[in-house]
C-alpha cells in the first residue's frame, strides 16, 4: 500500500500558495464551473422527473441537451481519460455535494439548524473530495487508506482524509481571486 508523506502534501501546499500569490493560479473560474456543473445536473433530475411526471417525452430531449452540456463543461475540469472512473466519481461527488447541501438547506429553513450545519459540512467534504481527486493533490494510486494524519501531520483538531481534503480545498481554491 502506497503511504503520503506529509512532507510531500505540505510542499505541495506551498507550491499552490506561490502560484497563487504570483497570480498564475487562479482556480475560481474553475469553481464557478464546478457549480454550475452541478446545477446542469439538477437541471437534467428535474427534465426526467418532469417527462415521467406529465409523460411528456419531450422533456427528454431537453434532458439529452442539457446532458451534452455538461458533459462538454465537465471536460474543462475532469480529464475524460483519467484513470479508472475518476470522469463517473467526480460527476457524481458534484450531484450529491449539491442534493445534501439543497437538502440542508431545507433543514436550514425548517428552524433545524443543527441538522442543517452537519448535511453542509457532509456536502463541503464531499466537493472538497472532487477538488482533491481532480486537483490530483493525493496520489491515488494504489492507495487503499489514506491514514487521517497522512496529509498534515501539525493538525490535531481534525480526523479523517475527507476533513484534509477540505483543509486543502480551503487553501488552493480562492473564488475571490478576480
Amino acid at each position: 500500500m502506497a503511504k503520503i508523506n506529509p512532507n510531500d502534501v505540505n510542499s505541495l501546499l506551498d507550491n499552490f500558495d506561490k502560484l497563487k500569490k504570483d497570480h498564475k493560479l487562479d482556480l475560481s473560474a474553475d469553481e464557478d464551473l464546478s457549480i454550475a456543473i452541478m446545477n446542469l445536473v439538477s437541471i437534467e433530475e428535474h427534465f426526467f422527473f418532469t417527462a415521467e411526471k406529465t409523460e411528456d417525452k419531450k422533456y427528454y430531449d431537453l434532458l439529452a441537451g442539457v446532458r451534452e452540456i455538461r458533459k462538454s463543461l465537465l471536460k474543462k475540469l475532469v480529464d475524460d481519460k483519467a484513470e479508472g472512473e475518476v470522469w463517473c466519481i467526480s460527476k457524481h461527488l458534484l450531484a450529491s455535494s449539491m442534493r445534501v447541501m439543497e437538502v440542508g438547506t431545507k433543514e436550514l429553513g425548517r428552524g433545524h439548524k443543527k441538522e442543517a450545519y452537519e448535511l453542509f459540512e457532509k456536502a463541503y467534504e464531499l466537493y472538497s473530495l472532487f477538488w482533491g481527486v481532480n486537483l490530483k493533490a493525493i496520489p491515488t494510486k494504489g492507495i487503499k487508506n489514506i491514514s487521517p494524519k497522512a496529509l498534515d501531520k501539525s493538525d490535531k483538531t481534525k480526523s479523517g482524509a475527507l476533513s484534509k481534503f477540505k483543509d486543502l480545498v480551503k487553501k488552493v481554491v480562492d473564488c475571490c481571486i478576480e
